[in-house]
This record gives structure tokens, sequence and C-alpha cells, in this order.
């Protein structure tokens, strides 16, 4: 039976390019995920966009001498080519300057304010002394009044996950420039997260299967909820639809507040934009679809606390009722997928410090497989994790290059040279059956890992049957086998299935390599899709680049397909190239090791 499966994927700002660290967590293992789950014969609608208000956005065009649409239209592009280079199978990666994004925010906004979950307080707020702007919590940064961590941010600590306010760090001062901020008196519009304490605690309660390191760091948050503040003053943003705020000149919606609820306003954008306008109902009101949410760890408040909250005032369900808004009853995540953070030389990527990879040289050099490749064994699914050049280098060589590229290539050309397509298997010996079974009971055991999201044991297992397939075919010999031209051509077919096999379960890491084997072994038409970029525009405003895709035209399904005896075999070239060793020593010059 096909499942609807919404896989949510957080939002990058578009205020630089991305680098490797980014795409760690939100977006090699979101489309592994989806992937699988399409390829599993379930109804998949992966969105997500460019993260385009509020002061991270005007910063950056300040610093650039341009205005934050400008701004935010350079790197919007930007960012759709390194995904789409990518290969990440958005069904609609959009953006939150759209018209649709606001009036899906506005909307859900009024249910909240309905239903009584919108507070009005006066509170203090960081204000730069250099420039009179408003200063975003998370651009605020000191020492932390709970646990003395200096590096807690204005809205909370990663150290202790508490919840903080600006105003309260020791030593405050912006992370833009340094300066101490000022705080002023202004009044403001608040969640009021304290009214969903039990309601949240009872869904929390029911969230067994999240990491545990989600689950833990959301249950604590529980016990310190404060009303939360969701609008800024700042002039770049979503508008309060709220009379004495719809017009006021410096009134917009915390950016941190619209982000989140752009998972809702993709999908519904992406059913208008394909022909049915309330097909996005299948995926966030049907009680049978699951969702799943994927961001680094400094993003877990947001989506397990805050969305979660904002969901069940908007349906009416918090502590105090109330009735469900203009999106009906809306469900909650499933689970929230969090990894952890990709550092380089102890340090997490920052493009403001220097240590940075960007998505877009990796892939003008190494091409999207290798990236991710690594990034899905060894990333930072449970831990930080460093990137170093020599085990880029180490993963590529010894794993792709030399244990899936040599098992593909030997096995082919051998086909090819002797019998010019593939063979015709007589009867298994013992040693050809027991490989063939590995790779079919490998489908339910890499399924399974990666319906659970656990990325690197899923791979390790799938890449366990590729060393299983290349030790087969060296004890086999069939280049010794010239006198039993049928045991050698048993032995060829065995070797050809099981690089079918593997090349099936390798497809959610590696499509654009998979699409190349599919060929390599005489197939036709789609294996696995690509997202595509296409242009669209709204009434009134300039067109811009999204992310979509026909995936249910690829043929790829999660199953053992039998090989076609007598498919032509053409001459294979080389699947992967073996790097220069020297590289993890000195690293490529667009990103040299520090001497």
């Amino acid at each position: 039976m096909s499942n609807p499966v919404l896989t949510a994927v957080a939002w990058p700002y578009a205020n630089g390019p991305r680098h490797i660290g980014h795409i760690s967590g939100f977006g090699v293992p979101s489309d592994i995920f989806a992937r699988y789950q399409r390829m599993a014969g379930n109804r998949v609608l992966m969105v997500s966009g460019t993260d385009e208000n509020g002061t991270p956005i005007q910063v950056q065009a300040d610093a650039e001498g341009v205005t934050p649409r400008e701004l935010a239209d350079k790197y919007n592009r930007m960012i759709v080519e390194d995904l789409h280079g990518l290969g990440l199978s958005y069904d609609l990666f959009t953006r939150t300057t759209t018209a649709n994004h606001h009036r899906v925010v506005q909307d859900l906004f009024l249910a909240l304010h309905r239903n009584g979950y919108v507070l009005t307080r006066s509170a203090l707020g960081a204000i730069s002394p250099s420039t009179g702007r408003t200063l975003p919590d998370r651009y605020v940064e000191g020492t932390c009044p709970i646990c003395g961590y200096d590096g807690a941010r204005g809205d909370q600590c990663d150290n202790c996950g508490n919840q903080l306010d600006a105003a309260d760090l020791i030593n405050p001062r912006s992370r833009i420039n340094g300066e101490k901020p000022e705080f002023i008196e202004t009044e403001h519009l608040f969640l009021d997260l304290p009214a969903f304490t039990e309601a949240l605690g009872s869904w929390l309660s029911t969230r067994t299967e999240w990491r545990s390191n989600v689950l833990k760091f959301s249950m604590n948050l529980l016990d310190d909820l404060r009303p939360r503040p969701i609008t800024r003053d700042l002039d770049w943003g979503v508008r309060v639809p709220l009379d004495g705020w719809r017009d006021a000149p410096m009134k917009r919606f915390y950016v941190w507040f619209d982000a989140v609820i752009g998972y809702l306003s993709a999908s519904v954008e992406w059913a208008r934009r394909t022909g049915d306008p309330d097909a996005w109902k299948q995926w966030w009101c049907d009680p049978d679809a699951v969702s799943y949410y994927f961001m680094g760890k400094d993003n877990i408040t947001f989506h397990s606390q805050i969305w979660p909250a904002m969901l069940l005032g908007q349906n009416g369900a918090g502590d105090r009722g109330g009735q469900a808004g203009a999106f009906g009853a809306l469900n909650l995540p499933t689970e929230i997928v969090s990894s952890e953070f990709l550092t380089m030389s102890g340090s997490k990527f920052s493009t403001s410090r220097g240590t940075v990879i960007y998505v877009g040289d990796f892939l003008r050099e190494f091409g999207p497989d290798t990236l991710r490749y690594f990034l899905a064994v060894a990333g930072p699914e449970n831990q930080d994790t460093a990137f170093t050049w020599d085990e880029f280098v180490r993963r590529i060589n010894f794993e792709l290059a030399n244990e899936w590229g040599n098992l593909v290539n030997r096995s082919i050309s051998m086909a090819h040279k002797n019998v010019g397509a593939v063979p015709r298997p007589a009867a298994p010996a013992r040693a050809d059956a027991e490989l063939l079974e590995t790779a079919r009971s490998a489908f339910g055991t890499v399924g399974n890992l990666l319906a659970r999201n656990r990325f690197k044991a899923s791979l390790t297992e799938a890449m366990r049957v590729v060393s299983a397939a290349n030790k087969y075919f060296s004890e086999q010999a069939p280049w010794k086998r010239a006198d039993d031209p049928e045991r050698r051509d048993t032995i060829l077919h065995t070797a050809l299935q099981v690089v079918s096999d593997c090349n099936t379960l390798l497809t959610p890491f590696l499509p654009h390599g998979a699409q190349r084997v599919h060929e390599q072994l005489g197939g036709t038409g789609l294996w696995a899709a690509q997202p595509e970029i296409r242009e669209v525009a709204e009434a009134d405003a300039p067109g811009y680049p999204v992310l979509m895709g026909d995936y249910a035209a690829e043929r790829a399904c999660w199953e053992s397909a039998p090989i076609e005896v007598g498919r032509p075999l053409a001459k294979p070239t080389p699947l992967f190239a073996k790097l220069d060793s020297e590289l993890g020593d000195t690293g490529p010059s667009w990103a040299p090791i520090a001497g």
C-alpha cells in the first residue's frame, strides 16, 4: 500500500553560498530518505526553499550594497543551482518571499491569534548602536547566565539547552561586528508557549522512535517554557495582519516564525503548480500520512517544540483548546531527523570564520556522488564529525573506486569480452546461491535501516554486499574458466545479478552513478530521476527558479529484479576515478590545508 511521506527539509538562508557543513545536515540525508521512500512505492512530497526574510538578509544586503530583494534573488539562484548539482530530488524547492508564503503565514497566525495563543507584551530588544537596526536573538552572543558557557546565543544556550533572552546574557556582543548592543523597550507579539505545556508533553511522550539526542533535548525544554517573541522591529519580512500592526513600517514577523511555516506554504504552492490545489492535504491532513523533518542540531528546538506548538494552536489542540484554522487539523511531525555538526580543523564550518568548503567548488572538481557518499558513510549523523581531505581521499579511493567501481568494471568487462551480452547461467553452485541470497536479503536489512534514517548503517550494509561480491569474483576466477564456458557464464551471470542488486541498494546514495551502472548493464530509460530547474513567476513579481522533478517516471524500485539474459553489453567506462593521494595532504587549491 502506498503511504504519503512528507519530507520536510530545513530552509537555508539566502545570504550566501552553501558550504558542505550545511548540506551534511539538511541536504543529503533528506534526499537519501526521499529516494528510498519513492523506490519503496510510497508517495513522497519533499519540500523546502531559501529562507529570505529577517535581519540576516538585511545585514548581508547592506554589506554587499544591494537591496534585500536583490540579495535574495542572487543567492536563491546560486543555492538552487548547487542543490540541483547535488541531485537533491525536491518536489518543490521554492522561497519565502512569495505572495503564497506570506498568505499562508498570515492565515496560520490568525488561527493562533483567534484561539488565544498570541500575547502582546513589551520586551527589551537588542539594537545595533552603529546602525539602529534590530539584532535578532541569534545575532547576539555572550556568556550563559545559567551554565557559564561563553558562546550562548540570545535565544538559547546550546551547551545547557535552556531558552534565553538576549538581555539576560553576560557580556553580550553582536555577532556582526562585535559591538555591545543596546536594549530598548518595544511592543511585540509572543507565542504563548506555556499554554502548550501539557499538549506538547503528551505528544513528545509518544515519540519513542526519535534519535535519543533529539528526544532528550526536547523533553528537557518543557521544564522552561516561556512566551517567545514572534515579531521584530524590521522593514523586511511578512507583515502582521492585525489592525494597528498591518501598516506599521517597522513591524514584521520574526524570521524563525515564518520560516517553519514554509513547509506548509511550499506544499500549498506545489499543489497549485501541479494543477490540484488541494493535493497538499494528502500529506498534512491524512491521519495515515507520516512526516520527517531534516536539519542540523541547532534547529531542534524550532522543530520539536515551537513548530509542533504552532500546529497544535492552529488545530485548536493546545491546553486552552480552540477551533481548527483555515487549513483544518494539520499533522504534527512524525520524526525530527537531526544531524550533528560537520567540523573542519576542529571548528564548526563557518563562512565568517573562513572554515568553509563551498558546495559549488566541490561539485565542479569531484562531482556529486563522491560528496553524497562521504557524507552518508562518514558524516555527522550521531556526533560531530571532522571533515578531512585525507579521509575523503581514502573513502573514495578504497571504497567507491576500488570496491564498487572495480566490481562493476571487471564483471561487465569480462561478460562483454567473452559473451557480448548478459550470459545464460546453468544450475547455480553453492557459492552462487549464497551470494545471490546475501544480495536479496540485503533489501530488507538496508531498507529497514533507511526507513529509520540510519544512513551510515544502511550504506555500510550495502557495501558489505559489494565486498562479498568482490570476494566471490576473485575466488571463482571466471578468467580461468576458458575450458568450462558453462561455469564461466554462470559465475558472470551471478556477478552481474549482484551488481544489479547492489546498484539498486546504492541508488538512494549514488543516483548519478546508479544511472550509469543501469546503462552499462544494458538497461534503457530513466533509472534514477534528477531534479529540474524550472523558471516560474507570480503575478506582479519577477520570475525565479525552483527545483521540481518527474520522479514517478524513474524505473528504480526497491527490489531484486532478474537481469535479462541476452541483453547486449558494451565495454564499460570507469565509474569513479581514483583521487591523487597528495590531495589528502594538501587539499585542493580552492580549499588548501593550512600549514
